[in-house]
């Protein structure tokens, strides 16, 4: 082993240990994973950034910003507000919504396609009378498998496509996914419509619709006593009427850098307290009505009484502004004039104060405002809210044009008569151009943070493939399998690079998976393309866990999972995504 290879292992080794870990953000980790690379000179200077200009990093920041048009032009909304009935029954719903998922997944970012359904989903829910815990799952997974079928569903997709065309001298085009994808895709919805979600714990199954959506994990808030509060002077044990009348249960009060449990009934009330309250969204702000209390930063709004103001509930996904930060941390009351009022995480309490508590992704946040600045709170926050959308909001008038531009750019591209980007790049020129997409807001919906994932791996992976460190990972696969058939060795890659998925970041399993798959099949002297296909199903399946794919993380607190459910429904469905997937490829995609 050369010092290149052991080098780049090294730091492989690292970036996945870190990633798994999850302390610090992949994106940082990645980037400082380069840098390192370099200062050891396993990755050349002139090689270093190049992964910013490369085509995969381009498509996918474009793809984003299609999107976000697709949204804004109510093409997206029309779609969704013809499933939100509820005369379906429940394995009829969810084939219904999966099956929207999954076809809006195949044609734009799937983090963005589950969060214009899991409000739809939820309202639902709240109308049928189950818990949504029973729909949001199978959901979200439809959501993952829709993204297989095209070129831009996926960033996997993109990057082994790129990988191909360096290696192979020609990419894959919009649809020779579709082929597999759509397979397993159909199969995996038609699972998780009418199996999967009968496999959840009783606990979701059981799930009661008739109360708030929210009721099995209240916020817990804070409430200022103020100059004129009813509270004043009363005991914390003497709360009863107000209490019960709101349905509010308080577990504390603050004073100053003092806490005092609920336990300390005998302690007298004083302006300038922080009462600590356990309740839903309504009654936190009925309670707050009845004792005359304040939300922190009310003052500094101008709104001492309320009036204008709103409450938004929010999920905070990976990659949040507030994901591993605090309310203090990003300054949200001086930068954005609003309050975080409450946090719900499963029903856990916590130990101090709701500004500087370290928020994490997955958690529901009740955000206190200005009503007509919320909406533009929760986009600067990045965070998903879990309420129908307004449809003051969109453009309906443009829907038909910005579904058109769309479709002619992916003729364009399909057909060979523009590259992708370009293509990708037209679209977005025109969206702007039509103030689809403002031009204020362009670089608002590009996920940055996968975008310095994707700089930042690429020239790894280009190192490491360079060193031959990715032939000799390929030949330790193929020595452990062999004398097996070549259809065996693959799905064996499958399964391998699926595990990898469940923990890492869909893009890096990607960026290291599709060059030993081609060295698998150069050892094997067979065609590459049905491992670099293997490659793209198992690394965008990540069922097994929270922390596999991003929308796996959204539904984890509306849907009151825990960590353990996902495998529940994840381990089958990816079972039978490999017994679908390696057939079809085979069927597809000849060795």
């Amino acid at each position: 082993m050369t010092f290149d290879q052991a080098a780049l292992f090294a730091i492989f080794f690292c970036v996945f240990a870190l990633m798994l870990w999850g302390r610090w953000r992949f994106d940082l980790v990645a980037f400082a994973a380069l840098l390192i690379g370099v200062a050891v000179g396993a990755v050349p200077v002139d090689d270093a950034f190049a992964g910013f200009g490369n085509e995969a990093t381009i498509i996918v920041a474009l793809v984003l910003v299609v999107s976000r048009g697709l949204v804004n032009s109510g093409a997206v909304d029309f779609i969704t507000r013809q499933v939100s009935g509820t005369g379906r029954g429940l394995a009829g719903h969810i084939a219904m919504m999966g099956g929207i998922g999954s076809v809006l997944s195949a044609f734009m970012n799937n983090v963005a396609a589950l969060a214009l359904l899991m409000p739809v989903d939820l309202q639902a829910a709240r109308k049928a009378g189950r818990g949504p815990g029973l729909t949001l799952m199978p959901l979200a997974f439809a959501t993952i498998l829709g993204g297989m079928v095209t070129l831009i569903g996926t960033p996997p997709n993109i990057i082994i496509s790129q990988i191909r065309a360096r290696t192979l001298d020609a990419p894959f085009k919009m649809f020779d996914f579709a082929p597999v994808g759509l397979v397993c895709a159909v199969v995996g919805v038609a699972f998780v419509a009418f199996i999967g979600w009968r496999l959840l714990p009783t606990r979701v199954r059981e799930g009661g619709g008739e109360e708030s959506l929210f009721d099995l994990d209240d916020y817990i808030a804070e409430l200022v006593v103020g100059e004129d509060s009813k509270l004043i002077g009363r005991k914390l044990g003497d709360l009863g009427e107000e209490t019960d009348e709101a349905n509010v249960a308080v577990i504390g009060l603050a004073r100053g850098k003092t806490r005092f449990s609920a336990s300390n009934r005998h302690v007298e009330i004083q302006p300038g307290d922080v009462l600590i309250v356990e309740a839903g969204p309504e009654g936190i702000d009925k309670f707050r009505g009845l004792a005359k209390l304040e939300v922190a930063g009310d003052k500094r709004t101008g709104s001492a009484t309320g009036e204008g103001m709103g409450l938004a509930e929010v999920v905070v996904p990976r990659d949040s502004r507030l994901d591993g930060r605090s309310a203090l941390g990003v300054q949200l009351l001086r930068r954005q004039g609003a309050t975080l009022l409450g946090v719900s995480r499963h029903g856990q309490r916590f130990y101090e104060r709701l500004g500087r508590l370290t928020i994490r992704a997955g958690d529901i946040l009740l955000l206190y405002g200005s009503a007509d600045r919320l909406a533009d709170v929760t986009r600067w926050l990045g965070a998903l809210p879990l309420a129908a959308r307004g449809i003051g909001v969109t453009q309906h008038r443009r829907a038909a044009g910005a579904v058109v531009t769309f479709a002619i750019a992916l003729v364009a591209a399909s057909f060979g008569l523009l590259p992708l980007p370009i293509a990708l790049g037209f679209v977005v020129a025109l969206y702007v151009a039509s103030d689809i997409v403002p031009i204020r807001e362009v670089y608002d919906h590009i996920e940055w943070p996968v975008v310095v994932l994707l700089g930042s791996m690429i020239p790894l992976g280009l190192a490491l493939e360079k060193s031959g460190g990715t032939t000799l990972i390929a030949n330790g696969i193929v020595d452990l399998t062999q004398g097996l058939p070549a259809a065996v060795i693959l799905f064996v890659l499958m399964v391998v690079i699926m595990t990898l998925s469940d923990v890492l970041n869909n893009t890096a399993t990607a960026v290291i998976g599709a060059p030993i798959a081609i060295d698998i099949a150069r050892s094997l002297s067979v065609s590459p393309d049905p491992f670099l296909m293997a490659v793209a199903v198992a690394s965008s399946c990540a069922f097994l866990t929270p922390i596999g794919h991003k929308n796996n993380t959204l539904i984890l607190g509306p849907g009151g999972y825990a960590f353990s459910d996902y495998w529940r429904m994840g381990l089958p469905l990816e079972i039978l995504i490999v017994c679908t997937a390696v057939p079809a490829i085979l069927v597809f995609w000849p060795l």
